[in-house]
């Protein structure tokens, strides 16, 4: 549905700069501007008849703001396109050198920190593989590659970066069992500070946290094929599976925040004598799972992550895991159309695109062998984001923060 309000007009006083952008303590005088932002990244292009259509803004005013928008260098004006009636138009999309955001993706196997254009473009990277996380360890990445990373940047695009957003699992305490850690060794999360660390390693910068597979939901509404549907349930597949949901083009937190976590939702496993017990979606279709039948084979089970685009000499032990978390897929998916009716059911994760494919297709196989009476369709589709979904989630946190309606653009984009 599309966007009709009128807005006040922000102030001329206000500065349009990156760095000032996040700190008006109300946010009214710079909202027409977010929401023409907003607009814009979500047609790619639009002229200035069609954004005061869209806003319901005077075109003047919508004159004023985007020349404002432009001279900022937030925005290209694009070739002017003849044929309509009246004066040629010109379309504006957001400049990918507008604005930057660093996003630290901490993992239970790896993390990843990038530095992302205005336009979702990765600019630089670094990765760090381990057998499990520690706060210093990762802290001391950040310290390492955060100044390497922007270092690609010129002086005056060096002050266009907003901020670092941080995409991590929540009580990562929680999980030695499973990543099979010596006892305590991930106690230290327990009083781990981690906004507050980066705020001290990078005093200028903001710094945002949000959940990893929230984060990764997130870059998929707002940059991804999401953004077609305005209902869809997210599943993001990485050591251990998350998810996200998504509502009327609107991330869904519920009350406490947790809502999606999908990974929690009980299936039948199938056990390798032919029985089966009843374990939670997080035991059956997660990484982690695929790690264990390597190192079962005597494979070193960190070659997972050591080469995340090419999974080609897995061979039998990733085939037997397709099938294994594609059976739990199916199951949990037919369960969450049993309670909302969404549009599509979008699969995304941690692995090479081809294996993304293979799974995707063989869940929408075993989802048809399921009785669905009742159940209203929902296509079963890949996402398009990929294994950098978490980063470029919380490389986001900042963008959205500052260029955005208010902060809750990431839940609504």
């Amino acid at each position: 549905m599309e966007e009709t309000a009128s807005f006040p007009i922000p102030d001329e006083s206000v500065p349009l700069s990156p760095s000032g952008r996040g700190t008006n303590p109300t946010g009214v005088r710079l909202y027409n501007e977010r929401v023409i932002l907003s607009l814009i990244r979500r047609h790619r292009a639009l002229g200035k008849v069609d954004i005061a259509r869209l806003t319901g803004l005077s075109t003047q005013t919508t004159t004023v703001i985007m020349n404002r928008l432009h001279a900022d260098g937030l925005l290209t004006a694009g070739e002017r396109q003849r044929g309509r009636i009246g004066q040629p138009s010109v379309p504006f999309s957001l400049n990918p050198d507008g604005a930057f955001g660093l996003g630290l993706m901490i993992g239970r196997r790896s993390s990843d920190l990038v530095l992302m254009d205005f336009t979702a473009g990765i600019r630089a990277r670094a990765r760090l593989t381990y057998a499990y996380p520690l706060p210093q360890t990762l802290m001391d990445f950040a310290e390492r590659e955060i100044p390497r990373l922007t270092a690609v940047l010129t002086e005056e695009q060096r002050g266009r970066v907003t901020g670092i957003g941080v995409a991590m699992p929540f009580e990562l305490w929680n999980w030695e069992a499973d990543l099979e850690t010596p006892p305590g060794a991930l106690a230290g999360w327990r009083s781990f500070d981690v906004t507050r660390k980066l705020e001290q390693l990078f005093p200028d910068w903001p710094v945002r946290m949000c959940n990893d597979a929230t984060s990764a939901c997130a870059a998929e509404l707002t940059f991804g094929r999401g953004a077609a549907f305005h209902d869809f349930a997210y599943l993001y597949i990485g050591t251990f599976i998350g998810g996200g949901i998504v509502l009327n083009g609107s991330l869904f937190p519920g009350h406490s925040g947790n809502a999606g976590a999908l990974g929690s939702m009980p299936i039948l496993r199938r056990e390798a004598d032919g029985t089966t017990s009843l374990q939670q979606l997080i035991r059956t279709a997660s990484i982690y799972r695929l790690e264990r039948r390597l190192i079962a084979r005597g494979l070193p089970g960190t070659d997972i992550w050591l080469s995340p685009d090419d999974w080609s000499k897995f061979a039998a032990p990733l085939e037997e895991w397709v099938d294994e978390a594609a059976d739990g897929l199916a199951q949990a998916i037919a369960a969450m159309l049993s309670v909302i009716d969404f549009e599509a059911i979008v699969i995304d994760g941690a692995f090479p695109t081809d294996v993304r494919k293979r799974l995707v297709e063989r869940t929408r196989q075993r989802l048809s062998a399921i009785d669905q009476q009742g159940l209203t369709d929902a296509v079963v589709v890949e996402g398009s984001v990929g294994r950098d979904a978490r980063a470029i989630g919380g490389a986001a946190l900042p963008l959205l923060a500052t260029f955005a309606r208010d902060f809750d653009v990431l839940f609504k984009e």
